[in-house]
Parts: C-alpha cells; structure tokens; sequence
C-alpha cells in the first residue's frame, strides 16, 4: 500500500464548517479514472479535487461523488489555498490546465482568492423542460440556459428561502443542474443550486455557476463589480467581477483536514 496526501478545506468562507467543503489530492501522476471515482465517493464531498504537476503548471480534475465534472470553482479556491498554505507555493497566482481550459487562481492583499474562469452568458429559453419549475415548486419564472445548468430566476431573497424543492422531479431535467437567483437585500443578487443529477441535492457554495450568474446580473444591474452570497444552510460570500469574456470570483478558504490515505 502507498499513502498519499489528502487536505479538506472549505471555500468560500473566513469561518471553519462554512461555505464549501472540498478533497484535495496530489498526485505524482494520475490515477485511473475508476479509482479517482472510488476516491470522491469515499470522501463523499460535493468535490474532490485530484492534481499533478505538469511541465507547464498543474492539471486539475475534478469529481462528485458520482461523476467527473467540467468545472468546479469551490474545489479550484480550497486546493489553491492549500497550495499557499500548506505546501509552500510562494507565487502569487497558480495555473490550473483543466477540462474547461486554463484557469488562474490569485491571492489578493486581503487575503482572499480569485479564480479567473470563462463567462459563461445565459440564453434566454421559451421551451421550458418538463420538471424544472414543477420541481422547484413555483408557476412563474424567467428560465435561462447556460452551456452547464438552468438559471432561473426568481422576484426576491424572500423566494429563494422559502424553496423547497422536490429532488426527484428536478432529477428528471436533462442538465447539469440547476441555478435560482435573484436580487439580494444586503448584496447585489442571491443565488441557491441544486444538482441532483450529479448527486448533490443542493450545494453549499457553486463557483462554476457564477460564471452564468454574474454576467446575467451585471446586465440586469448595470455594473461589472458585485457582492453575492449562497443562501445554502452553510453559507457563501463572493466578490464577483465581469471582465470581458472572463468573471472573477474571490473569497476566502479554511483548512479542516490534512492527512494520508491508502492505495494498493
């Protein structure tokens, strides 16, 4: 058996058990596909980020519990914080190579993190599928399509609390998952996900999905920089910013666990 090193850390919050928890794994070279998969689900994280080093920066995938993803934000911040942190990276910015291209994470004089990701804009969608308001439990609602999720959105914060969807209706939806936002009462917008497709009900804190949330407000609002929090029982705070064709997402990182587990 050879052990390897294994950190836990939550993103997108200063306050241990908040935000986002993420698996960090290192690798000297990758893994099967198979084993990463026993990995993320003997974790049993939203995400399990697995990482090596590469001529060029690092390559990062990612995994559910159930499925290999294209993009996850919390996983990117929580292993770039480990890096800082833990693992004496001494640059200021880190690139990832990845599924959805390069991604550059930075770390701001405040301390907070800034992933760089693609915009990803909304398309407006008039052929609403089967399930999708009928599993969030509302009649009315503008429905957009991003290239991952649905992004519906809702009149207030007060609507986006008061959801309580039924996951076995909203798993029939042929996506990703799906995005509820709306504008906030102490932030520019508000925003809940839901991936029981991918076998997470609802998500702590979704960095991937700001990358259709924030272009779509910056448009509604009239501005390129915003605060936004995820109203999930855990909680999340980001500083979002439109950039062109590119969204920055900050927010802070904790660590929780560090450790060693086993492979034959």
């Amino acid at each position: 058996m050879r052990s390897y090193s294994v950190y836990q850390a939550d993103a997108f919050t200063d306050t241990l058990f908040g935000g986002n928890p993420a698996a960090i794994c290192f690798f000297d070279e990758w893994p099967s596909d198979e084993t990463m998969q026993k990995i993320a689900a003997e974790n049993n994280l939203a995400e399990t980020a697995f990482i090596v080093k590469e001529k060029e920066g690092y390559r990062i995938r990612w995994c559910t519990p159930t499925v290999e993803v294209k993009l996850c934000g919390h996983a990117t911040l929580a292993s770039a914080h480990i890096m800082f942190t833990e693992l004496g990276y001494t640059d200021d910015a880190i690139q990832f190579n990845s599924l959805s291209g390069i991604l550059k994470i930075s770390r701001r004089k405040d301390g907070k993190m800034t992933l760089d990701f693609p915009a990803d804009p909304p398309q407006p969608v008039t052929d609403i599928p089967v399930g999708l308001l009928e599993g969030l439990g509302v009649t009315n609602a503008k429905v957009f399509k991003s290239s991952f999720d649905y992004l519906v959105i809702l009149p207030s914060q007060k609507d986006i609390l008061a959801l309580k969807p039924d996951f076995k209706v909203l798993m029939q939806v042929k996506t990703r998952g799906t995005v509820v936002s709306s504008v906030g009462d102490e932030v520019d917008f508000v925003s809940r996900c839901f991936f029981p497709q991918s076998g997470i009900d609802e998500d702590p804190v979704t960095g991937s999905a700001y990358t259709a949330m924030i272009p779509y407000w910056a448009e509604q609002l009239g501005k390129t920089k915003m605060k936004a929090i995820q109203l999930s029982a855990r909680g999340g705070h980001l500083d979002c910013e439109l950039v062109d064709d590119r969204v920055l997402i900050s927010g802070n990182a904790v660590t929780y666990l560090k450790g060693e587990y086993y492979l034959p």
